[in-house]
């Protein structure tokens, strides 16, 4: 009785923390929901002031509605691109050898990527929707005066965070559940000695979930990304620079689509970058874990151990949140920073507790995998212990990765103020001292990185590294709450500028969005060291994944062997390649968006002067731009990413695809963290240089 009471604690811990997060999300929007957006809350002005909250509406309404469009339009596009790649995957998946075809594998797999495609794009769209709806309300609540306008307009932007955070995390770790369940009619999770076991093909089919995610959020990140940046820096490059008028100035035509861009990229996009990671660590967990005899035969509970973990995140989530919002509130400037970096300490501790617990009930005391074998060519022995080590060093990886990435971007601290003062000798300093910052940000999340991999390889195999990515992962719904938070700050001061609300309602909004630049970056941090790990456990999976296929295969890939070198450069080089064609779209895009203000300046009579009754500045104009230059050019990248090892495996084998990915991962790693923490800390020297 007590293995079938262990048997069934898995199931419900997924099952009562994935209805956890969701209702938490609904709590969390309920109150959001209570800040009125109407005539009621602006009774005091007088007839015929100047009515910021009419303008507020106007603006509120033409985020929202952009965001919708543009979203409908790559969503089309990637839904598309869904169903064409499934059709691949069915076919590919369901050759299983030369002369053998295995359709219902093909079909699983198919089913899989698809309804992973999908809740990608759901993660997206669900975040997109509660920053827009809250981006206005943040403002209102900034208005409040004194202590009640930093707690207000704080607690609104987190909770907005909140909701795409734990909506996301249930939502992702039921439908993962469900489908192993509904998988599991076909393939049951049993072992057998005499074939290959049918939980082996339960979890390679359940790994097309993550592969559907991942390209969801490859195509959100891509084209969300040259959307916001063309917008940004077209809006910036045309208004400050050009023509001298302040940031989220409403004559300038392009400011609306660059608070459209905040929606689309770094919400949508990072919610679906997240969601990858998260169901590519699942997976390669699942995968992989299929090699231990021990763990299968141990029960259902053991099985689903990889997304108990994330279920425990979410309980431990929930409960610190409320030390930002109710315990320990935001009443001044100086508390943003100090109540953020208190979430991510207290998630980590909270997950530290109670994963020991979790591995404890859920792993056996020992057990061993088919292709961990020490230098006699014995297994290695492994215990749940080792399992919770590697939990244990993820979590903290990553929490230290955010505090070192907090350092490097926040205008509170030594680099960002280096790299303002060298500002005084011109824009070229500038930039010499940002690429600086940026490249020596990425010694120390690389050096955490590679302790995580070598103590987690050396206690349980490729199993822990996919356990420290998962454990990095385990504080996500905290880690998107505060990422989601600067965007929506950024709108929020936007939106006051562009309605003309006292200075001081512009001082809040921009106190906590410069705080929120750096809860970006800190986010940034946390999806490419996790992207990381998890790469690293894919590869792992797909090499047992040869093993299964052909039986006495050589695991181990040599390095030095020509063609595995080869492709190890070139796979260093694929970063650099998707990197330019990216940062060259974004140029292209802002110079389109740079003439077409410059245009608008020079035929709309009074626009630029400011001149009574001047008129309106055409917006939809320039979202048009940033929406077809980024729907265009997101192709090619997404196109590169995708089919690269595909075409290198067929032509080349697959020692070539094993160097390729290597390369990628070693390079593509080191080149976000510096590029991440770069964009990071030049936007808050900025806000720095503003201050005075």
């Amino acid at each position: 009785s007590g293995h079938k009471m262990a048997d069934i604690l898995g199931p419900l811990l997924i099952t009562v923390a994935s209805v956890l997060g969701v209702a938490f999300a609904v709590f969390q929007f309920k109150k959001i929901s209570a800040i009125e957006v109407d005539r009621s809350t602006r009774s005091h002005l007088e007839d015929g002031a100047h009515d910021p909250y009419e303008v507020l509406l106007r603006c509120y309404n033409a985020i929202e509605q952009g965001a919708k469009a543009f979203l409908k339009a790559e969503y089309t596009l990637c839904l598309g691109f869904t169903v064409i790649f499934a059709a691949v995957i069915l076919f590919l998946t369901a050759h299983v050898s030369a002369d053998e075809w295995d359709f219902s594998i093909g079909i699983l797999s198919a089913i899989s990527f698809t309804i992973g495609a999908v809740t990608s794009l759901c993660s997206g769209y669900i975040g997109m929707r509660v920053a827009t709806f809250s981006n206005a309300r943040t403002t209102i609540q900034a208005v409040l005066p004194d202590e009640a306008g930093w707690t207000g307009s704080f607690n609104t932007a987190f909770r907005a965070g909140s909701v795409m955070g734990f909506s996301l995390c249930g939502i992702a770790l039921f439908v993962l559940f469900v489908l192993i369940n509904v998988f599991g009619f076909f393939y049951p999770c049993e072992w057998s000695e005499t074939e290959v076991p049918p939980v082996k093909i339960l979890m390679e089919t359940i790994a097309g979930y993550g592969l559907g995610g991942s390209c969801m959020a490859l195509f959100g990140r891509v084209g969300g990304g040259i959307y916001t940046k063309a917008a940004d820096v077209g809006a910036d490059l045309a208004g400050k620079v050009v023509s001298g008028i302040p940031e989220d100035d409403p004559r300038n035509p392009a400011t609306i689509a660059d608070n459209v861009g905040d929606n689309v990229g770094d919400v949508a996009g990072m919610g679906s970058d997240l969601f990858g990671s998260f169901a590519e660590a699942s997976c390669a967990a699942l995968v992989i874990s299929t090699q231990s005899k021990d763990l299968i035969t141990s029960g259902f509970t053991t099985i689903l151990f990889p997304l108990s973990v994330s279920a425990c995140g979410i309980i431990v989530c929930a409960l610190c949140s409320f030390l930002a919002t109710d315990v320990s509130p935001v009443k001044k400037e100086a508390d943003v920073e100090k109540v953020l970096k208190i979430q991510l300490f207290s998630t980590a501790i909270g997950m530290s507790i109670f994963c020991l617990l979790l591995a404890l009930v859920s792993l056996p005391s020992t057990f061993t995998f088919e292709s961990f074998l020490d230098a006699n060519n014995e297994r290695v022995v492994c215990t749940w212990w080792g399992a919770y080590i590697c939990i244990f060093c993820g979590l903290w990886s990553g929490c230290l990765i955010g505090f070192i990435t907090e350092y490097y971007t926040s205008h509170s601290y030594k680099p960002v103020r280096e790299v303002a003062q060298s500002c005084e000798t011109g824009a070229a300093t500038n930039i010499i001292y940002g690429l600086a910052l940026g490249m020596k940000s990425a010694i120390l999340p690389i050096t955490l990185i590679s302790l995580s991999v070598y103590l987690s390889f050396q206690l349980v195999g490729m199993y822990g590294v996919a356990l420290a990515a998962l454990g990095m992962l385990g504080t996500l719904a905290t880690c998107l709450s505060i990422d989601v938070y600067g965007p929506v700050c950024d709108n929020a001061g936007g939106i006051a500028e562009m309605s003309e609300f006292p200075e001081e309602v512009r001082d809040k909004t921009d106190a906590l969005d410069a705080a929120g630049n750096t809860t970006a970056a800190i986010g940034k941090g946390f999806a490419i060291g996790s992207a990381a790990l998890v790469s690293l456990a894919l590869f792992g999976g797909f090499i047992s994944r040869v093993a299964n296929k052909s039986p006495g295969y050589e695991v181990v890939i040599n390095v030095l062997r020509p063609v595995t070198f080869a492709f190890l450069f070139m796979g260093a080089m694929l970063p650099y390649w998707f990197t330019a064609l990216c940062m060259k779209s974004v140029g292209t895009a802002a110079m389109a968006m740079v003439k077409e203000v410059k245009h608008q300046f020079e035929t709309i009579p009074g626009l630029l002067q400011g001149t009574p009754g001047h008129g309106a500045p055409d917006h939809a104009r320039c979202i048009k731009i940033s929406t077809d230059a980024s729907l265009r050019e997101m192709i090619l990248p997404g196109l590169l990413v995708i089919f690269s090892p595909i075409l290198t495996g067929f032509l080349f084998g697959i020692e070539a695809v094993s160097g390729l990915l290597v390369g990628a991962l070693i390079s593509g790693v080191q080149l976000a963290i510096s590029q991440a923490n770069t964009g990071g800390a030049w936007d808050n020297a900025k806000k720095y240089v503003e201050k005075g």
